[in-house]
């Protein structure tokens, strides 16, 4: 057999076998009465898990800036069914916020089974510029609120054999044009937790580490952002959503949405040329 036909048939059943391991075993039962500690929860994403979170039955603290925001979406979490839903407004620039945000969760819920991991700092989709203060403040917003959340989160977690989901980007695994700083704190998210997942199971810590990776999502924001820079149609949020939290009931390690991102990934680990990424953006609009 020739090494190309060799290569084919080892990534064949390599696909096998991910598939296998990586069989969906949602249970949309197990999701009444789980208490979420969701972020990011006023919008897009975060809205929208929230909804699904509510329509399982799950019980809820809500937590992102802005407040008038947060209580509407607390109002129709309640209205879908969600049996209990509180909410805080913070802003995670400030480093004292995690812990304030994880200890209200625990007081008001007795305890978490599910950290969602999803708010973002707001970053232009343009060429690098050279602002190296926004590239400090994003990190402290997209990366190390991320970190202190988890760390504050990881006993009770582990109490109830609980999930942490890291809502991420495909700018996280390919260094795309546009997001320098963004892609930065995404590839962050993706060394850590990979890293914390294992040492979780070194430990025996029976806490699972799910890594969310996203491509273009029809949230306003990111349409805004994109629009004639990138060739490629939206995912719906409701979907992404619905596909996180599906991911993280079923505790998987890795969930690419939409799917086939995982196989544009696949191609970029084998050849990592910006030729990969050229039938996807607009060069011409630098």
């Amino acid at each position: 057999m020739r090494p190309v036909g060799k290569l084919l048939c080892a990534a064949g059943s390599l696909a096998v076998l991910l598939s296998f391991c990586c069989r969906d075993t949602f249970q949309p039962e197990l999701l009444s009465g789980a208490r979420v500690l969701l972020t990011g929860a006023s919008a897009g994403i975060g809205e929208q898990m929230a909804y699904h979170y509510a329509a399982f039955g799950a019980e809820m603290v809500l937590t992102a800036r802005r407040e008038t925001a947060l209580r509407e979406v607390m109002e129709k979490c309640l209205s879908l069914g969600a049996k209990k839903v509180f909410y805080l407004p913070a802003d995670m620039a400030s480093p004292s916020e995690p812990d304030r945000v994880v200890q209200f969760a625990v007081q008001k819920l007795g305890g978490l089974d599910y950290l969602v991991l999803n708010h973002i700092g707001t970053s232009p989709f343009q060429m690098w510029g050279g602002d190296v203060e926004h590239s400090r403040w994003l990190m402290q917003v997209n990366f190390f609120s991320y970190v202190a959340l988890a760390s504050a989160a990881l006993p009770t977690l582990e109490e109830n054999h609980g999930s942490l989901l890291v809502v991420s980007s495909l700018s996280g695994k390919i260094p795309t044009p546009f997001t320098a700083s963004y892609s930065a704190t995404k590839f962050a998210l993706d060394g850590f937790f990979g890293s914390l997942r294992h040492e979780l199971m070194m430990q025996g810590r029976n806490v699972s580490v799910t890594l969310c990776v996203l491509g273009l999502i029809d949230t306003a924001t990111a349409l805004e952002k994109t629009r004639g820079k990138v060739f490629l149609s939206a995912s719906p949020a409701s979907a992404a959503a619905l596909s996180i939290i599906r991911a993280g009931v079923s505790r998987r390690p890795e969930q690419f949405f939409p799917w086939w991102l995982r196989h544009v990934h696949g191609l970029w680990v084998l050849l990592p040329n910006p030729r990969v990424l050229q039938s996807f953006y607009n060069y011409s609009s630098a």
